[in-house]
């Protein structure tokens, strides 16, 4: 692979568009390509950034919540996921994340990375983490909109019901695959 051959766009113009703190802001800009045309109308859509967690019992089930998601219109699976509040470290957000949800803590916390959940639009950054040991040490307090059935699934059953179409948000379907995924050099 090729380095330094691709050109960025250049920036000419930035209006905000939409505001809604903190949730959503939307962007319209003026850009021009390397090849000079200019586009009048592109748009970034900047949202919160925010940390997933995929929590494995001593016994090798993974916690996850069943619950409406009202952007797709359906119950759906997901893994406990929130916001990263301004200063927060995004590992401290799943914990506390994990924590508020599900009433679980764990130990054994593992990276699997931050991804941009649109490379066209921006959006926001996802930040995936793996925890061993989890155990259930005070009752869930979202406080959030979100009403939910907490499951503990085998990893079997979990990859069953990526398959069969349970899991609607690419982040959690993405944080369920990079972290039981076996990987030798860091499981062992």
């Amino acid at each position: 692979m090729k380095n330094g051959q691709l050109k960025h766009w250049q920036v000419l113009d930035t209006r905000e568009v939409f505001h809604a703190p903190p949730y959503i802001q939307i962007f319209r800009q003026r850009v021009q390509l390397p090849d000079g045309r200019v586009v009048e109308d592109y748009h970034q859509i900047r949202l919160t950034d925010f940390a997933l967690v995929v929590a494995s019992t001593t016994d090798g089930r993974i916690l996850v919540e069943r619950q409406y998601k009202h952007g797709v219109g359906k119950v759906t699976l997901v893994v406990p996921t929130g916001a990263i509040l301004p200063g927060e470290a995004p590992l401290a957000a799943a914990q506390r994340e994990l924590l508020e949800e599900t009433g679980y803590s764990a130990e054994g916390w593992r990276p699997h990375g931050s991804f941009v959940v649109s490379a066209n639009y921006g959006c926001a950054t996802a930040h995936v983490f793996s925890a061993r040991n989890a155990r259930a040490v005070a009752e869930p307090e979202s406080g959030d909109l979100e009403e939910m059935e907490i499951l503990l699934l085998h990893p079997q059953e979990l990859r069953q019901a990526l398959q069969d179409g349970h899991v609607a948000a690419i982040s959690t379907a993405t944080a369920i695959l990079l972290a039981t995924q076996p990987n030798p050099a860091l499981d062992s």
